[in-house]
């Protein structure tokens, strides 16, 4: 036998992927100046330049979260991962943990609390609502015990954002830490870990901050790294295990695994260039393409599943209208306009499209193109449309709405 007798089954080239626009619930567009950065010349993880660049990186995470935690930095991994690390360590067996589920990523965290022998006790929420800060206050009361609170800020299932400022209070009245997923806040919405007094938070690169996927920004509270320390049993991840990361992440930088230094480079530029808009005019920015993006589908008959007060700008979940095939309208943006949007899950398959507008990808000439596509796919399918009414909402809202000239760091920037 032969190497040629494993050759695959076809001729395999290189790989060039189409060039699509994507506003779906995420991966968001990359920035060309992040492609740039991956592209630079690959250095060792305990290369002194590159833990000098790990300095930097840990700064700039803690303006993004507006955090003065020193154990903030990015988890070799994506969103999934940074949510496991804050589980496996902060949750020993036996612990009883309140875990809020209004959508697929409350379920996530239910399971997580299970594998790490726990016990979740779920505050329930329909779907496309935010979390109940009621509903958490009975039922802390009802479990006297309970020793963590975990929420998701930025629901992606289905664009619902929750009260964390109030939800964190509610459990800290009760002497319960917090963990909280903003894997699609961070960026994107006004996000404040010490003003609200979050103890654990994870988010992930490819969403708000215009990166690639597979980094997972984390950061903890003190109170967080005394409870590690002083666990009484191992955490179950070796890799994910804060006291060994503590060592690479901290200022001996021991070794502890071969950090991907390229996709760090990434990250490291598009904090940057969130630094250099300043948070507050991201936030702004995020708004800003929402209500006009919201005000061309309301145009062309589309419903929002979330109330207005509780609606994520970047992540937008609307009804399908009656009569159109919803997975052949998904079909036909991405083949005759290389435009990718996101279909519903769980109940909502089939029923909603969502339309996201994250980091890079929330930009005016996205909007249009979207609402434009739309006009024309549906009318294809026998729908009446009153061609150029969407964009026409949309520019109405960008006439009426600017944003400021200049961003809060352009200064500094220069």
């Amino acid at each position: 036998m032969t190497t040629n007798n494993f050759y695959p089954a076809k001729k395999i080239s290189t790989f060039y992927p189409p060039q699509r626009t994507l506003m779906g619930p995420g991966p968001s567009d990359t920035h060309p100046r992040v492609l740039s950065a991956m592209a630079r010349p690959t250095l060792g993880h305990l290369d002194p330049v590159f833990t000098d660049m790990m300095e930097e990186l840990k700064s700039l995470l803690r303006y993004a979260f507006q955090t003065s935690n020193l154990l903030t930095f990015p988890v070799s991994g994506p969103g999934s991962v940074g949510m496991e690390m804050c589980f496996v360590n902060m949750v020993n067996p036996g612990d009883k943990v309140i875990v809020c589920r209004n959508g697929v990523f409350g379920g996530r965290m239910i399971e997580n609390v299970q594998r790490c022998g726990g016990t979740a006790v779920v505050v329930e929420d329909k779907w496309g609502a935010p979390v109940n800060p009621q509903k958490l206050e009975d039922t802390l009361k009802q479990n006297p015990d309970a020793k963590i609170v975990a929420f998701v800020h930025a629901e992606t299932s289905t664009g619902a954002l929750s009260d964390a400022k109030t939800l964190c209070e509610i459990a800290h009245r009760h002497n319960c830490l917090t963990i909280v997923d903003t894997v699609t806040s961070l960026g994107g919405s006004p996000l404040k870990v010490d003003e609200w007094k979050i103890d654990a938070i994870y988010s992930g690169s490819q969403k708000c901050l215009s990166c690639p996927p597979g980094l997972s920004p984390i950061s903890f509270s003190e109170r967080v790294v005394d409870l590690v320390k002083n666990r009484k049993t191992k955490v179950q991840s070796w890799f994910m295990d804060l006291n060994l990361l503590l060592g690479y992440w901290g200022t001996t930088r021991t070794y502890h695994h071969t950090a991907p230094t390229n996709a760090l480079y990434a990250l490291h530029e598009s904090l940057v260039m969130l630094y250099e808009e300043g948070l507050e005019h991201s936030w702004a920015r995020h708004q800003r393409n929402h209500q006009a993006l919201k005000a061309g589908l309301e145009t062309l008959g589309m419903e929002y599943l979330v109330e207005e007060k509780s609606r994520l700008p970047q992540l937008n979940s609307v009804y399908v209208p009656e009569g159109i095939d919803e997975k052949e309208v998904r079909r036909r943006l991405l083949a005759d306009y290389d435009l990718e949007i996101g279909a519903g899950l769980g109940d909502f398959a089939g029923k909603i499209w969502r339309f996201g507008l994250m980091g890079y990808s929330s930009r005016i000439e996205n909007v249009m193109l979207c609402l434009g596509a739309l006009e024309t796919v549906f009318s294809d399918m026998g729908a009446k449309v009153e061609y150029g009414a969407a964009e026409s909402a949309a520019h109405y809202v960008y006439a009426t709405n600017p944003l400021p000239v200049e961003s809060k760091n352009s200064a500094k920037a220069a």
